[in-house]
C-alpha cells in the first residue's frame, strides 16, 4: 500500500484519532529503511536536560568573555552545532548582536550632568507655556552643502524580478565644490539664509553682522516676535560664543538659550532639518554654487509650516529622553 492508501484506511478506522498524512509518510520511510519501531533510538551520554544546561552555561560564559565572539567560533570551540548555538543565544539567553552606534563625543560625567541640567531647564520652560515658547523660539546652525553627494546604498535599492542581477553603479568621485549655508528658522519656516562667499571666513564679526541682518528679517517676516522677545538656540561653536557675537545678540534683544557642548542630538538643525535637506539633495549633481543655492532654497520653500513645527516640537521629546537617560545621547 502507498502512504496515501494507508492514511485513507486509518482515517476510516480511527476517524479523528488517526495520524496525519505526513506522519504516516514518515513512518512508511522508517519501515522501508528496516526500522521496526517509530520510537527514537536510545542515545548515549547525559540526559538531554543536563546537556542543554551545560551548553547554555558554556555559551553564556563565552559571550561574557568576548561580546564580539561569532556563532561559528562558539560552534567550533564547544563542538555544538551552529543551529543549537543560535537557538541558545536567541531563545534561551535572549541575546542578539547589535552594531555599535556612532556618537559625537565620549561624554564625561560632567558633560552628561550639564546636558541633564540644561534639558531640565528648557523642558520646564517649554511646558510652563508651550504657545509662548514656540512663538518666541528660533534656532540657527551652519552646514556645508556639496556640489555632489553620492546617494547611499539604501537609496539605490530598486525592485527587480527574483533571480535577476542588480543594476551596476559606477563609483563617482565627489566634486570638491561646496557651499556653507547659515540657516535661521523657527516653527513657521525659514527666516533667513546666509551663504558664505568664497574667500570669506566665519568669525565673531561676521556672525555679529548676520545677527543684525536677522533682526531686520524678523521685523519684516515675523510681526510681534521681536516685541515678545526672541529665544535663540544655537550651538557652542566659537563664532557663536565670541564676545562680539554675544554682544550683538544682546543688542538685538535676543535671549540666548543654553546649549550643552557636543549636543547635536539636541539641536533641531542637526537632528532634523539638515539630514532631511541633504537626503533630498543626495545623488544630484550641481555644477555651480548658484545651482546648489537654488536647490537648497527650492527644497525649503516647498515645505509647509507643519514641516518646521514638527522639527521644533521634537525638542520636547528629546529633552525628556535626555533626562530619562541621565544625560546620555538621544538616538530618536
Amino acid at each position: 500500500m502507498t502512504p496515501r492508501q494507508i492514511h485513507e484506511d486509518t482515517a476510516k478506522t480511527l476517524g479523528e484519532d488517526s495520524p496525519s498524512y505526513s506522519t504516516v509518510k514518515k513512518w512508511d520511510a522508517y519501515f522501508k529503511r528496516g526500522k521496526e519501531s517509530v520510537k527514537d533510538d536510545p542515545r548515549s551520554g547525559h540526559p538531554k536536560t543536563a546537556t542543554l544546561e551545560n551548553e547554555v552555561e558554556a555559551i553564556h560564559r563565552m559571550i561574557m568573555n568576548d561580546r564580539r565572539v561569532t556563532i561559528r567560533h562558539i560552534e567550533h570551540s564547544l563542538g555544538i552545532s551552529y543551529g543549537s548555538v543560535q537557538n541558545v543565544l536567541s531563545n534561551i539567553l535572549g541575546m542578539s548582536k547589535l552594531s555599535a552606534r556612532w556618537v559625537p563625543q565620549m561624554l564625561t560625567r560632567h558633560q552628561k550632568l550639564n546636558r541633564l541640567e540644561v534639558s531640565r531647564t528648557l523642558l520646564a520652560r517649554f511646558q510652563s507655556n508651550p504657545a509662548n515658547f514656540l512663538k518666541r523660539f528660533m534656532t540657527q546652525d551652519e552646514t556645508w552643502v556639496h556640489h555632489f553627494d553620492p546617494e547611499s546604498k539604501e537609496q539605490s535599492r530598486e525592485w527587480t524580478k527574483k533571480g535577476s542581477q542588480p543594476s551596476k553603479k559606477f563609483k563617482r568621485v565627489a566634486l570638491v565644490g561646496k557651499v556653507m549655508a547659515s540657516v535661521f528658522w523657527d516653527s513657521e519656516g525659514v527666516i533667513m539664509i546666509d551663504y558664505l562667499q568664497k574667500g570669506q571666513i566665519i568669525n565673531g564679526e561676521y556672525y555679529a553682522s548676520e545677527l543684525r541682518q536677522l533682526k531686520a528679517a524678523i521685523k519684516e517676516k515675523r510681526r510681534g516676535k521681536l516685541r515678545a522677545g526672541v529665544l535663540l538656540l544655537q550651538d557652542n561653536a566659537p563664532v557663536h560664543t565670541a564676545q562680539v557675537s554675544v554682544a550683538a545678540a544682546t543688542q538685538c534683544g535676543f535671549e540666548l538659550l543654553p546649549h550643552p557642548p557636543y549636543s547635536s542630538d539636541l539641536a533641531p538643525s542637526d537632528f532634523y532639518l539638515f539630514p532631511k535637506l541633504k537626503s533630498h539633495l543626495r545623488g544630484h549633481r550641481f555644477e555651480t554654487d548658484d545651482d546648489v543655492i537654488h536647490a537648497v532654497e527650492a527644497y525649503l520653500e516647498a515645505q509647509d509650516a507643519t514641516y518646521f513645527q514638527q522639527g521644533v516640537a521634537m525638542l520636547e521629546h528629546r529633552w525628556t529622553k535626555c533626562i530619562e537617560v541621565r544625560g546620555d545621547y538621544v538616538e530618536k
